[in-house]
């Protein structure tokens, strides 16, 4: 099944411009949307804020009501390894330009091998990957060194310039994985790591995908799919069953990241930023993460999930 996905980016130059995921066959009409009762799931949302032992900022905003509500929505925070959804934009659009083909041969060396999350660490050297499968792993299972790999491709300024496009000024990737000495920006690097982004400006390049503005329909509805693939569900979508969800998180030490597109009945984005955690245990149960997961919960059940379509 993880395959599916690469077979559709690999196919992607050949898609038409008519495809999109952001209105699915069966989907109710603008005015069939159910809005949310959001002053007692802000109510919600705070209350685990405040009683979380570090810094809470969020972004909910619902794209098909227009429903939306934030808490520290415009404060720089370390993105972790959300900010590879950034990169994966900016891939996604030489793609669509026919710079980069997603079926070019990246050949790993030894050298290129970095630590962290990822499985191209543990593979022997010379080992040859596709930019697909990079950006696969990138996604699906976090691999830092396939970040690394993608960001040779495109270069940590042109994310710069395609987020600057997209009137996201304060969203920056400062450097390649584990790799410090590679930063662009050092003194940004030194305060939040690989990357930094406001709650807002993450929330709304997960809903420029939504609706296929971050680079055509055809791009934004193979990125969505990548997304959906993510592997990691200990944050926003630990408790959320039944509902597809596309997503990205980050984690470090002392901060925990996560933005998800919810498909319910409406489309949803979420996005929840937390930092100075006072407990930095890598354990599911960590303080933040378990935060992070109840906020999701909430965020799922405050409207009707997508009901199926009936066939004759």
């Amino acid at each position: 099944m993880r395959i599916l996905p690469l077979l559709a980016l690999l196919a992607l130059p050949a898609c038409t411009h008519a495809q999109s995921s952001v209105t699915p066959a069966g989907a109710p009409s603008p005015s069939s949307f159910t809005r949310a009762d959001t002053s007692s799931l802000r109510r919600t949302l705070d209350s685990l804020a405040n009683a979380h032992r570090g810094t809470v900022g969020y972004t909910v905003h619902n794209l098909d009501t227009g429903e939306r509500f934030e808490r520290r929505g415009d404060e720089p925070f370390a993105t972790a390894s959300l900010i590879k959804v950034p990169i994966l934009v900016t891939l996604f659009d030489f793609v669509e330009k026919g710079d980069i083909s997603l079926a070019d041969r990246i050949i790993v060396s030894k050298s290129d091998k970095v630590g962290g999350s990822g499985t191209l660490q543990f593979m022997h050297d010379g080992i040859e990957i596709t930019v697909g499968d990079a950006a696969w792993l990138m996604i699906g299972i976090s691999d830092n060194t396939a970040t690394n790999l993608v960001l040779d491709k495109v270069g940590m300024r042109r994310v710069w310039a395609k987020m600057d496009s997209l009137g996201l000024p304060r969203t920056r990737v400062h450097s390649q994985s584990f790799r410090r000495y590679t930063s662009v920006a050092m003194d940004s690097s030194v305060k939040y790591g690989l990357g930094v982004s406001t709650p807002n400006e993450m929330a709304k390049l997960f809903a420029l995908l939504a609706e296929g503005k971050a680079v055509s329909p055809r791009a934004d509805s193979a990125m969505l799919a990548l997304l959906a693939q993510s592997t990691t569900d200990d944050k926003l979508t630990r408790f959320v069953e039944g509902v597809r969800v596309a997503h990205k998180s980050g984690e470090v030490n002392e901060s925990k990241t996560e933005c998800a597109l919810f498909f319910l009945q409406s489309r949803v984005v979420a996005c929840v930023f937390t930092t100075g955690n006072q407990d930095t245990r890598w354990l599911i149960d960590n303080e933040a993460q378990v935060t992070m997961a109840r906020m999701g919960e909430a965020i799922a059940n405050a409207w009707p999930r997508r009901t199926p379509r009936r066939t004759p």
